[in-house]
């Protein structure tokens, strides 16, 4: 294989533009490199990280010397402060892990145990106690473990957030390119990496891309483990009321996971589930006596769940590796080569650790020096739900878009609209606006908005309003005029 010299070396480049190759992205814009990352969707965050429980996890949890459990504490203790500088929702809500019986006791005590070996603060927390933090738990509650740093985040925002201050730094981003194979030039050591559209050169790979990573790994070389989707089925509960749930409520955990969860979210919506099941890597469907199964053990947490306030319901699919841990190493047979796979519960908390560390990797094999106009801070994101009624009307005297409502159920303007489009890692599609700032995903589930955001994106990208999509290709919103001209 010849160095087809028209092309640009890229130092790195990362494939898998979820959290974790996000994260990445981002701490390797710390250095002074030439990196890009390749996403096959049309936006990033758009499988694993985009349908999870949206939990921060404290650590408690992990089997002590596991990838699991180091990166998840140190993720964990990283998180406030990543998602300050990134201007990215998050809640130290605290977690309470219940008990409902002597044997589930047990297991709790033991977790505590296993917390202190990981370094996590735990505590036991007798009935009463319980249902004084909790007044809506059922009565058969009986203990919990209590983990005070467990907390929310939302996925989606803090996803494309690694995303956008990598940009700002220096990262490129390639999207809608699907990688189809993966050569290596002896000669140089240079990695070829055919897309659906295009060829990147680079002199390192990261593989980030969860479901597929083993896949991905098998266009080099024979992978040394295997991906076993499975799918968590959610329901998803309207913001009615703030104090339904304060904290995130788990079952103790069994071998399989950690079971059917009710927690809050970020947004103050509320999060129910989620199920277990193996499944086809790309089955994300819902079905009604799954959901059932979720409600009847939710119950047993929760007395008196209002239904009646569910806005929808989702399906995730977790990239279950048969090693049960977390697979973050370079490769034996191919230098540079580092994967990063296997990357299920509680990889959303690890994301951070996980990018800081793999970033380092690559610095030291390539000897990186320091960038010095590393920024850590993202330009903050100005939403009306979170402004004060002075600062919100100041806004709107500097631009009036901003007082033009577009999503009444989240309270989006067209002014926030307008940012988030031409933002590095910005919206292209009805969904890309719908992760950036929730227009979309209220009671009415766009109903109301999504004409007025279609109009939007159109104006805004300056293309046709027929392209726009909803997210990848071949889900344009408009097909064909329903009126004569």
């Amino acid at each position: 294989m010849s160095l087809n010299k028209n092309k640009d070396v890229f130092d790195c480049l990362i494939i898998g533009g979820g959290v974790i190759g996000c994260s990445i992205a981002r701490y390797l814009s710390r250095f002074n490199i030439n990196a890009i990352l390749l996403e096959k969707h049309s936006d990033v965050c758009e499988e694993v990280s985009s349908a999870n429980s949206a939990i921060v996890h404290s650590g408690y949890d992990p089997k002590p010397g596991t990838l699991k459990a180091k990166f998840n504490v140190l993720g964990n203790k990283m998180m406030e402060q990543v998602c300050k500088d990134l201007d990215v929702p998050y809640i130290k809500n605290g977690s309470l892990t219940i008990g409902f019986n002597g044997d589930d006791k047990k297991t709790i005590l033991e977790l505590i145990e296993r917390a202190k070996i990981n370094g996590v603060k735990a505590r036991f927390i007798e009935k009463d106690e319980l249902h004084n933090m909790e007044p809506n738990l059922n009565e058969e509650c009986l203990c919990a473990l209590y983990a005070e740093d467990s907390a929310i985040v939302s996925p989606f925002e803090l996803t494309i957030a690694f995303m956008e201050n990598a940009m700002d730094n220096g990262v490129k981003l390639s999207l809608d390119s699907e990688v189809i194979n993966i050569e290596r030039d002896i000669d140089n050591g240079l990695y070829h990496v055919y897309t659906n559209k295009d060829e990147f050169i680079a002199k390192s790979l990261v593989n980030a891309t969860g479901l597929y990573s083993d896949k991905i790994l098998s266009l080099i070389e024979k992978p040394s483990y295997k991906i076993n989707p499975r799918k968590g089925e959610y329901i998803l509960l309207d913001h009615f009321n703030a104090n339904f749930v304060k904290h995130t409520l788990f079952m103790c955990p069994t071998k399989v996971g950690k079971g059917v969860l009710v927690s809050p979210t970020t947004s103050y919506n509320y999060i129910i589930g989620p199920s277990n099941e193996l499944t086809d890597i790309e089955d994300t469907s819902t079905d009604f006596e799954t959901l059932n199964e979720i409600k009847e053990v939710a119950s047993k947490l929760i007395k008196n769940i209002p239904y009646g306030e569910v806005i929808r319901t989702f399906a995730g699919t977790r990239p279950n590796p048969d090693t049960d841990d977390f697979i973050i190493e370079e490769s034996k047979e191919n230098p540079l080569f580092f994967n990063v796979g296997g990357i299920m519960s509680p990889g959303l908390a690890s994301s951070p650790a996980i990018g800081e560390y793999v970033s380092n990797l690559i610095k030291e094999k390539l000897n990186l020096s320091e960038n010095l106009d590393y920024n850590p801070i993202r330009r903050k994101v100005f939403k009306l739900t979170s402004l004060g009624k002075d600062k919100y009307n100041e806004l709107i005297k500097k631009d009036p878009t901003y007082g033009h409502i577009i999503c009444r159920c989240e309270k989006v303007s067209e002014g926030e609209i307008i940012d988030s489009i031409h933002r590095n890692c910005g919206a292209r599609t009805i969904k890309g606006v719908k992760k950036r700032l929730r227009a979309g995903f209220g009671k009415c589930q766009g109903c109301f908005c999504q004409e007025e955001v279609l109009k939007i994106l159109a104006r805004e990208l300056n293309v046709d309003i027929n392209q726009i999509r909803y997210k990848d290709e071949g889900s344009e919103i408009l097909k064909y005029p329903s009126k004569g001209e």
